[in-house]
């Protein structure tokens, strides 16, 4: 895999604003270079009794003028080259996010939470390291490393020159020979971090189930576990770059030791001058830098390699659920649906959830769907919204294949209610009106009511403005499958699919709700999954589904008078509600 492919585009974009912090960052560089000749020249005319008091201010103002032009330059290419490495973080961030919310709800069956968080929070930070300052170190080291041995070599002396560059080199191969073990290490801390943010996500999201089991400490232990994993892993990494700069000194030290060794000697000798031993020294203790740069922006690009194949990963994944180039942009078709035939097993299983389903829905008819838990009532819901692809010519909008029409137009005319009736950490106002662009307060409410919600949000403190905690946490199950019912008639679509919405509530504001519902709903194709057969026997139709087949079909006058699983059912629904009122 091309690891550039995806943020290919982005550096194109961004090129002029590189080489022109790359321009700026050697224009700095090259002054920094002058200081040591400067200094250098300074010490030679002190020595040589030719220093006035006139000529010190100039070498001052020198010095000066040389510190504030890199001190100006610095803020240069820092605001180029760091600022468009963070655009590019920015829009690398979008793209993977904005890729996640293509991918199929089967992605995320197999995925954990905390490791897209990672992706989307350490790998992306990686990354925009290596094109931030991995691009500032190399090219700093490689500019400010040449440029000084060639002063060196040029203004001062061949073989001192050579004695004391000697052993940097093995700066550079230390840190290279470590960038394995770095790499493999970085590695590991990306997956622990993966870990430890997916089992804090899990635990706040599941604080009651904690709370209510009395299991704080057992949580406790888990997440210690995975905190020690995160922390063992960081030290293993710290521990390299722990043994990297001593190393660096050491090595450093020593060059900075044969010049002053080699370098006095050849003062004495006469062959340089001090000023030019001064100048030296200084040029010694820069080239520091660069070297040991060069090692660190491997590492640093190492990182970012490691990183950058990590999201690649996300980006190279094809939306299972992904429109072709003929597809129909269908937003007024007629709302009618015609299953025939469908056949469905999730992906990777070979065993079907689905076998041989077929039945139609006419515009405006009230279809019920029932069934045993496991019957595959929420997956036949799933596959009429499109969230997971199906053979083609077995479902059908307006005798049209649903392969032929666009994601976005056929979700756009259906009000869909789930069974997970999950809420945004946002204003009530907010999650009701989600489905539109622009927020109708007259609209919210009038669906509120209609969901028999409206007097409850009233109650609250802030009414519809009132924010929520994560997931709808402030409200409760009832409250939250009634302001999902509202935010799927906000829409007012043609097409309303309730997958068992009224199961949280009680028989008297279930009633009231319905009522509500079939005055709305009048012209209105509508599909509900209901394990309570009291919510769907005024259905139009009433489908049975028993291991992922039709096993009954027909209205509930039709299903009562034979023996089937329906009247069962029924029958002992009405025994339980009976048993219930008397105790």
């Amino acid at each position: 895999m091309n690891d550039f492919k995806y943020i290919k585009p982005y550096l194109i974009r961004y090129l002029p604003a590189y080489v022109f912090g790359i321009l700026l960052l050697v224009a700095i560089d090259a002054l920094q270079l002058i200081t040591p000749l400067i200094i250098g020249h300074f010490t030679d005319t002190l020595m040589s009794g030719n220093l006035t008091a006139e000529k010190i201010p100039i070498y001052m103002i020198a010095v000066v003028g040389i510190s504030v032009l890199v001190a100006a330059g610095r803020f240069g290419w820092r605001m180029t080259i760091i600022t468009t490495a963070k655009k590019l973080e920015y829009n690398l961030r979008n793209q993977i996010f904005e890729h996640l919310e293509k991918l199929p709800l089967n992605y995320y069956n197999h995925h954990k939470t905390g490791d897209l968080m990672a992706h989307c929070t350490n790998d992306v930070n990686s990354v925009r390291m290596a094109f931030g300052s991995g691009i500032v170190m190399f090219i700093d080291a490689m500019f400010m490393g040449v440029m000084t041995i060639l002063l060196m070599i040029t203004r001062v002396n061949l073989n001192l020159t050579l004695l004391a560059i000697l052993p940097l080199p093995l700066i550079a191969f230390f840190i290279i020979i470590l960038g394995k073990q770095i790499r493999i290490r970085f590695q590991g801390v990306q997956e622990a971090f993966s870990d430890l943010t997916d089992n804090v996500q899990e635990a706040f999201s599941g604080i009651r189930i904690i709370k209510s089991f009395v299991m704080e400490k057992k949580t406790l232990a888990h997440f210690n576990e995975k905190s020690q994993g995160n922390f063992d892993t960081n030290m293993s990494l710290a521990k390299i770059f722990g043994f990297v700069h001593p190393l660096v000194a050491f090595i450093s030290s020593t060059s900075t030791l044969i010049a002053l060794i080699y370098g006095g000697s050849l003062v004495i000798d006469n062959v340089i001058t001090i000023g030019e031993f001064v100048t030296f020294i200084t040029y010694v203790g820069m080239l520091t830098w660069p070297t040991m740069a060069l090692g660190f922006v491997y590492n640093v690009i190492q990182r970012g390699q490691v990183s950058l194949r990590r999201i690649n990963v996300i980006l190279a994944t094809e939306p299972e659920i992904a429109d072709a180039d003929d597809l129909l942009d269908l937003y007024n078709f007629e709302p009618t649906i015609e299953v025939k035939n469908l056949t469905f097993a999730y992906p990777g299983t070979d065993e079907p959830v689905l076998k041989n389903i077929s039945f139609s829905v006419k515009k405006g008819e009230t279809v019920a769907i029932i069934g045993r838990t496991g019957s595959g009532k929420t997956t036949l819901m799933n596959l009429l919204l499109k969230l997971y692809n199906v053979d083609e010519n077995t479902i059908f909008y307006d005798d049209k294949d649903i392969h032929k029409i666009t994601v976005k137009a056929l979700r756009d005319q259906i009000g869909y209610v789930p069974q997970d009736n999950f809420l945004f950490s946002k204003p009530i106002a907010y999650n009701i009106g989600f489905a539109n662009e622009s927020l109708n307060e007259d609209q919210v409410k009038a669906a509120a009511t209609v969901s028999q919600i409206h007097k409850e949000i009233m109650d609250f403190q802030n009414a519809y403005e009132t924010e929520l905690g994560e997931r709808g946490v402030n409200m409760s199950g009832g409250q939250k499958q009634r302001v999902s019912i509202a935010r799927a008639l906000y829409k007012k679509p043609p097409i309303v699919m309730l997958d068992d919405s009224l199961s949280a509530v009680d028989t008297k504001t279930e009633e009231s709700i319905l009522n509500h519902l079939k005055e709305e709903l009048v012209g209105t194709t509508t599909l509900i999954v209901a394990h309570r057969i009291s919510t769907i026997k005024d259905a139009d139709q009433i489908i049975v589904l028993d291991q992922g087949e039709i096993a009954e079909k027909g209205t509930h006058e039709t299903l009562m008078q034979v023996d089937s699983i329906y009247k069962d059912m029924y029958t002992k629904q009405l025994l339980e509600e009976k048993i219930a009122k008397e105790s």
